[in-house]
């Protein structure tokens, strides 16, 4: 029932990798004494990072989209939005410390109710809202604390993207769950 095609697995991937990219920018790898020591600057490493802590924000919230639209028996297909893409590494590149994309997005279709629909596009927020839970706690209990930077940029991120989709703009989950409701 939850399956994908071998084409929206490599764009997921390549969404993960440009997400990746684009956080690298803004995120680094927080450099331990050795390494300030030495010198090291490792691009590799604050890509990893980058991905570690952003990519999951994004796949999980589309995943959301469309593992709920799968459930409710509509088709849903997860589609790399490849203009925002590159609007995103753009700006990563041009404008380093400023960021605004949309890396993806999943294609729904089917005959619902319009709760149902607005609940689909609820999904994705709220497991961001989710995610932001489970890292607050995280940072909060001390769990893994050799992590804790992971948890916290993961944190704000999945703060930042619940709050940004839930604005009842046009295109925006948070307008598409506004709107079931009328």
């Amino acid at each position: 029932m939850f399956t994908f095609t071998l084409w929206e697995i490599i764009q997921i991937i390549i969404t993960i990798l440009a997400v990746g990219v684009i956080f690298s920018g803004l995120v680094k790898k927080p450099q331990t004494y050795e390494d300030l020591l030495e010198g090291k600057n490792n691009v590799l490493q604050d890509l990893k990072f980058a991905i570690a802590v952003a990519a999951p924000a994004v796949i999980f919230h589309e995943l959301a989209h469309k593992f709920l639209a799968l459930y409710y028996g509509f088709s849903a297909t997860y589609v790399a939005s490849w203009w925002g893409l590159g609007i995103g590494l753009v700006l990563r590149f041009l404008a380093p410390g400023w960021i605004f994309f949309i890396p993806g997005y999943v294609s729904i279709s089917g005959a619902g109710t319009a709760l149902q629909y607005g609940l689909t596009a609820l999904a994705g927020p709220l497991t961001n809202l989710i995610l932001f839970g489970i890292f607050w706690l995280l940072l909060k209990k001390d769990i893994a604390p050799k992590y804790s930077a992971i948890w916290q940029v993961a944190k704000q991120i999945n703060l930042w993207l619940f709050v940004f989709n839930m604005l009842p703009i046009p295109g925006l989950d948070g307008f598409k769950f506004y709107s079931s409701f009328f």
